[in-house]
């Protein structure tokens, strides 16, 4: 991280929050925001655990807290989340059938961890970068509904927007900063402000706040008019599920299977896995899951070498997943908190899974938003690039 970047991260915190709160508190209308929060469904069931909770009341009971600040709007990034994996899911298929054309076509690693990506960017090659996805991040996905879909139904100019995520970790705040993540028209980033799930709860510490005194309020839509319902998750047990979701699509797509349950199988450790697709005898699907930097060097070693059979593999910097951001897991010194962690998997794994297909708010914002599924607007929007700067020759030598 450079300097530069450090401090525009530091600059993402709670003052900065209260700073255009009281803003709107002031008589000169023109400083005033639009206040619109958008939560990661990996913070709800930290609230749900911590506070005792089922996740639809964490949710409602967050959301009156927040609304109870003076924030306009409260919404839910799983939307987002069901774009970027159809979008991976499509792109998927398309690299496997010009695999043989394309060098970098395979394997493709998924592009949803911002800790990951800034990895791969920083330190690793060209190599390496060229076999990440290209579609955009939940979060990245979710500033553009919000500083773009949005702003077009209210009549909002992008920059008259605050535009603050809920996320389980502090890299998202890096993310936030990325050039490709801006409106250079409005002068307007399209997420402002990354705030952790434990500094929410910080604030509501300061503000001397139980979360079972609060309000339940139901968690606002980017659509006039409408609520959204019960928290819903997509597969996966410690993630937004791309692995399962693109397994599946893909020995559809490419096969002809129908698969219902994946099974796992753990390789060197439990966060390294692997899930493979089997038909007339060979093995036709190969994908991995791959946490933490120990497995991620160890993924990158074998690639540079040769020795990298996979086809797709689901890249999180956190081991043990999303659910494990160092936002939300741990304890005062600092260390992971086991037990909270057991209890979020438990509360996240019993949510209700909701298919990105079956979104028909989703399909019908690929046409009247981006203009149909194969339109450039809705390349430009849901998708951008990687690529490697700064390399260091000394990188893969750093022992996680």
């Amino acid at each position: 991280m450079t300097l530069e970047e450090g401090a525009r991260v530091f600059q993402q915190n709670q003052k900065e929050f209260f700073r255009v709160l009281n803003l709107n508190k002031k008589c000169d209308t023109s400083k005033h925001k639009v206040l619109a929060v958008s939560l990661c469904p990996q913070s709800l069931p930290y609230f749900a655990a911590k506070f005792n909770l089922s996740v639809n009341e964490a949710a409602k009971r967050l959301c009156g807290f927040l609304k109870s600040l003076g924030v306009h709007y409260v919404f839910d990034t799983t939307i987002a989340a069901d774009f970027s994996i159809l979008e991976s899911q499509r792109e998927f298929v398309q690299r496997y059938q010009r695999r043989n054309q394309e060098e970098h076509a395979l394997p493709m690693f998924a592009s949803a961890c911002p800790g990951w990506i800034r990895y791969a960017e920083r330190v690793l090659t060209n190599l390496v970068t060229s076999h990440i996805c290209t579609a955009k991040s939940p979060q990245q996905i979710m500033g553009s509904l919000v500083k773009g879909y949005f702003a077009r139904q209210q009549n909002l100019s992008p920059d008259k927007i605050f535009h603050v995520v809920v996320a389980p970790c502090y890299d998202k705040k890096l993310e936030a900063l990325r050039e490709d993540f801006y409106t250079a028209l409005y002068n307007s980033a399209e997420v402002d402000c990354v705030l952790t799930s434990g500094e929410i709860v910080q604030i509501m510490e300061q503000k001397n706040v139980s979360v079972k005194d609060v309000t339940e309020v139901a968690v606002d839509s980017l659509f006039d008019g409408l609520k959204e319902g019960d928290v819903v998750r997509h597969d996966g047990k410690k993630s937004d599920g791309y692995l399962e979701h693109i397994f599946k699509h893909a020995a559809k797509e490419l096969f002809g299977v129908d698969v219902k349950e994946i099974t796992y199988k753990a390789l060197k450790n439990k966060d390294f896995q692997e899930v493979t697709l089997e038909k007339d005898g060979e093995t036709v699907l190969r994908f991995a899951a791959a946490y933490g930097f120990r497995n991620i060097q160890n993924m990158v070693l074998k690639l540079k070498k040769g020795k990298f059979f996979y086809h797709f593999v689901e890249v999180l910097a956190c081991p043990g997943g999303c659910l494990n951001g160092k936002g939300q897991a741990q304890t005062e010194d600092g260390k992971p908190d086991r037990a909270l962690l057991a209890q979020m998997e438990e509360v996240y794994t019993a949510i209700p899974v909701r298919l990105p297909e079956s979104n028909l708010h989703v399909q019908r914002m690929y046409q009247d938003w981006l203009e149909g599924m194969d339109s450039k607007k809705a390349q430009d929007t849901l998708h951008t690039t990687y690529s490697a700067v700064n390399q260091s020759t000394s990188s893969l030598d750093i022992k996680w």
